[in-house]
């Protein structure tokens, strides 16, 4: 079958062929319309993410969307190893696969079910959002941060402040929902934040790390005993792996800091989470933008990707 391979770590996949997986007791064979481009397919690739394997070679992505031999669509996570989601057919255990909901088509789901299920997953099952509370979204102007703006309003957020950098991404992120727009590159942006914390925020939802989450916690920690407790949760570090923050930012604030994503969520979870987004999609009415490409295309879309529009791959099966 036709698949993307990763060869070597830090290798771009090539595509090429593999040979089928097996199919075992409990397990579903599921033939792929639609596989979505993800930073955590990235990382593995790179062998970077705490989650990767040091097995090659091994076939890219970590979930998608097909159906089962029975006519069935499902989205699915995590495939039988070394077989990834980019590929043709997969094996996924059937504890994996959630059916889709008949109002979703095939590529929509593929691109937004990965990054809607992280914020909503961060949303509901970490922080544990209440309705009328305040989420700032830092890192909203990407995939992930825009659908999570989206997504914190859909789940009774009161108000929702966004941060990023590109000024015209943050407008379009206005348009989507958010009550409050802040740039990263701002002269004024110590000033706008410690505002913000001032006035109270209850949840952070951090897609950056690095110099704008210190920025961030040491606003909040400011903001002292006078501002509401602050739920802050990590999910991504596009602006680096590491922070410096300083003790007394922890001391003096009732700051909770804590993570997000495959580990401090259980699976069963972090897909109940997916579905919630998959359900919503169509009704409310969430936007993620996409960009469809053949497969036998993925050595050139994958050096390509562009993180304002997630790149799904098609299998050569017309999807619904």
């Amino acid at each position: 079958m036709k698949a993307a391979i990763v060869r070597d770590a830090g290798h771009t996949p090539v595509f090429g062929d593999f040979p089928e997986p097996p199919l075992s007791a409990g397990q579903n064979r599921v033939t792929v319309t639609a596989a979505a481009m993800s930073h955590l397919a990235k990382s593995r690739a790179l062998g970077t993410h705490y989650s990767s394997s040091a097995r090659f070679p091994f076939i890219a992505g970590i979930d998608g969307v097909g159906r089962l031999d029975d006519g069935k669509r499902v989205y699915f996570v995590l495939p039988q190893p070394p077989y990834g989601s980019m590929a043709e057919r997969v094996v996924a255990s059937s504890a994996h696969c959630i059916a889709l909901p008949d109002d979703i088509d095939d590529l929509t789901a593929a691109a937004i079910a990965n990054p809607g299920m992280s914020s909503w997953a961060a949303l509901t099952e970490r922080a544990k959002l209440k309705a009328g509370e305040t989420v700032l979204i830092n890192g909203a102007t990407g995939t992930s941060g825009r659908l999570a703006v989206q997504i914190a309003e859909h789940l009774g957020a009161k108000k929702v402040i966004a941060t990023g950098r590109n000024a015209d991404a943050l407008r379009a992120v206005s348009a989507l929902g958010a009550d409050v727009t802040i740039s990263l590159v701002a002269g004024d942006l110590e000033e706008r934040l410690e505002e913000q914390f001032a006035a109270g925020v209850d949840v952070v939802i951090d897609y950056l790390w690095g110099q704008s989450a210190e920025s961030l916690l040491i606003a909040g920690a400011k903001a002292g005993a006078d501002a509401v407790p602050i739920r802050f949760v990590q999910i991504g570090a596009s602006s680096g792996p590491n922070i410096v923050l300083p003790s007394a930012a922890l001391r003096s604030s009732a700051i909770e800091l804590m993570g997000s994503g495959i580990g401090s969520i259980p699976l069963d979870r972090l897909l109940k989470a997916a579905a919630g987004v998959l359900e919503a999609t169509v009704p409310r009415a969430f936007q993620v933008a996409f960009t469809p490409v053949p497969l036998s295309e993925v050595e050139h879309a994958w050096r390509n990707d562009d993180s304002m529009r997630r790149t799904v791959f098609t299998m050569g099966v017309h999807p619904s």
